[in-house]
């Protein structure tokens, strides 16, 4: 069942829907993504959160047609701005790609490009998606390094990656994304090696950015305190599945998976100002995409699961307008 919560008077720029993607292992091929669906409309920050291994930077991964090697879009729909994403052929991709959609990595360090300056990536792109000169190119490298608030822009533009700071290679990668204006951007867990300080300035710039320039924005983050900062809507995910989604302040008020309410409780809240309260962690581990247990997922780490629960994949179905849960349990919200 894949329902999404509407938007009056929008088309989503992002639209996936019943995503299956497969690995091939050693002796056989097996599900890390199913039955995703997700849309994203102009202006809208959609987050996709989870533990590590649930999916997100797979399916992040396949939304730009990067997959590794070993894996494969088995079936589904991804459709950009009302274009099927996923059938076409590799030259109309490579167009697509930052004209119509970018990614933000988790790590510039590794995806930028060590042997070509700041300035030199950001004007090869735009030269790749625009008719202008060199000159021009190189003057909207330096623009888009303004643009991200990086200090002394012209200087930095002929820098190489490995003499900028963590936080000033991420405004690299986020000018590198912006260069060509895509409607739509992914962002992969964008602040996780940077320090506190520096993680609220990007996701500041990153936000302020998106909806100065309606850009559609996913976010893959683990980080509930990230979530709660930025999205307009949340998607969690658990072994390769949808277990919940709302509005960000529905699923902050009345979480309806028993995983979701697991992820809340081990959040560090403040007690009269002051920190305090025993985090609640989840019990077990998450299991292996290669050996998911029978019935719901998540049924063998649950404190409320049942016999059916064990034995029968919950629907994923709305438990009360715009919010969405696989759950025997009936919404209690």
């Amino acid at each position: 069942m894949n329902q999404q919560p509407p938007v009056p008077g929008k088309e989503p720029a992002l639209a996936v829907s019943n995503l299956e993607i497969r690995i091939r292992g050693d002796h056989d091929t097996f599900t890390v993504v199913s039955d995703m669906a997700l849309s994203v409309h102009p202006g809208e920050t959609v987050c996709i959160v989870g533990e590590s291994g649930c999916g997100k930077s797979i399916t992040a991964l396949s939304l730009l047609r990067l997959l590794p090697e070993a894996a494969h879009v088995e079936a589904g729909t991804v459709t950009i701005n009302g274009e099927d994403f996923l059938s076409m052929d590799q030259r109309r991709v490579e167009d697509f790609r930052g004209e119509q959609i970018a990614m933000i990595f988790q790590e510039p360090l590794t995806a930028l490009n060590p042997v070509l300056t700041i300035g030199e990536q950001i004007a090869e792109s735009v030269r790749q998606h625009r008719q202008v000169s060199r000159r021009q190119a190189r003057a909207r490298a330096v623009e888009t390094l303004q643009l991200v608030q990086m200090p002394d822009p012209e200087r930095r533009s002929r820098q190489y990656p490995h003499q900028l700071s963590g936080g000033m290679r991420q405004r690299a990668m986020i000018a590198l994304a912006l260069a060509c204006d895509p409607k739509i951007i992914v962002a992969d867990e964008p602040t996780t090696a940077l320090d506190v300080t520096i993680q609220a300035q990007i996701l500041g710039l990153i936000s302020d950015l998106q909806k100065r320039m309606g850009t559609a924005l996913v976010l893959i983050t683990h980080d509930l305190a990230v979530v709660a900062e930025v999205a307009d809507r949340v998607v969690v995910m658990y072994s390769g599945r949808r277990v919940e989604e709302a509005s960000v302040y529905d699923l902050f008020d009345n979480p309806v998976h028993p995983y979701t309410l697991g992820l809340m409780g081990a959040i560090p809240r403040s007690a009269g100002g002051q920190v305090g309260g025993r985090l609640v962690d989840i019990t077990g581990t998450v299991p292996p995409l290669w050996d998911l247990p029978t019935g719901c997922a998540f049924a063998p780490r649950c404190p409320r699961a049942d016999s059916r629960c064990h034995s029968e994949q919950p629907p994923y179905e709305e438990k009360r307008p715009g919010h969405f849960a696989a759950c025997w349990e009936p919404d209690n919200g």
